[in-house]
């Protein structure tokens, strides 16, 4: 029997999920969340063979969780499901370890057959999105650059960023200042906008 975790905010989508994976006979949903900072303690709790992630959740992006799940759990193997069909979005994914890339509008029997190839130790991807992906560009943006970008893009004013990373708000002036330069975009409101439309913010 292969142990599922899902993680999803959308209360509706998530028990139509478990419904469907739970009609497979080698499969078993065993924790179902709607917050991403619920997903490594319940996953060494429940000690799933696979987690089922949505990328955009509350507490922390599906993605991070991803990453802390391969440093931490590594026999759990992630599978991103979400609607951002982003190459940078996959190219980010990718670098935290994941097992697996599907779209939410992909036919509902490729999401067992996904978690089944996933657990026998295959990359899942979905094809026109690996090879747009393969295409795409890489972002100009250092990790720091994003991560400021990223909480700006969140509502937060400069000063509560200063106060969130521990930085000056000069300094975080300064990131912002040099994202919105490197990516070309007018002001931060664009330069935000840019970098969620190549997956290089979620």
């Amino acid at each position: 029997m292969i142990r599922v975790l899902l993680a999803e905010d959308m209360r509706m989508v998530r028990g139509a999920l478990v419904a469907l994976l739970n009609l497979e006979d080698d499969l078993k949903v065993v924790a179902e969340l709607e917050r991403g900072d619920q997903i490594l303690s319940a996953a060494r709790e429940h000690r799933p063979d696979v987690a089922i992630i949505d990328i955009d959740l509350p507490g922390m992006d599906g993605l991070t969780a991803a990453g802390l799940l391969h440093e931490r759990l590594p026999e759990c193997r992630a599978l991103i499901l979400t609607s951002l069909g982003r190459p940078g979005t996959l190219r980010r994914a990718m670098a935290a370890h994941v097992a697996g890339f599907l779209l939410k509008d992909a036919p509902p029997g490729e999401l067992a057959q996904a978690v089944r190839r996933v657990v026998a130790g295959q990359r899942v991807v979905d094809p026109q999105l690996a090879l747009a992906a393969w295409g795409g560009s890489e972002s100009p943006l250092t990790s720091r650059e994003t991560e400021v970008l990223q909480l700006a893009a969140q509502g937060m004013e400069p000063q509560e960023i200063a106060a969130h990373l521990r930085l000056s708000v000069g300094t975080v002036r300064n990131y912002l200042t040099t994202a919105v330069t490197k990516l070309n975009a007018r002001n931060r409101v664009d330069a935000i906008r840019i970098a969620r439309e190549t997956g290089w913010l979620l």
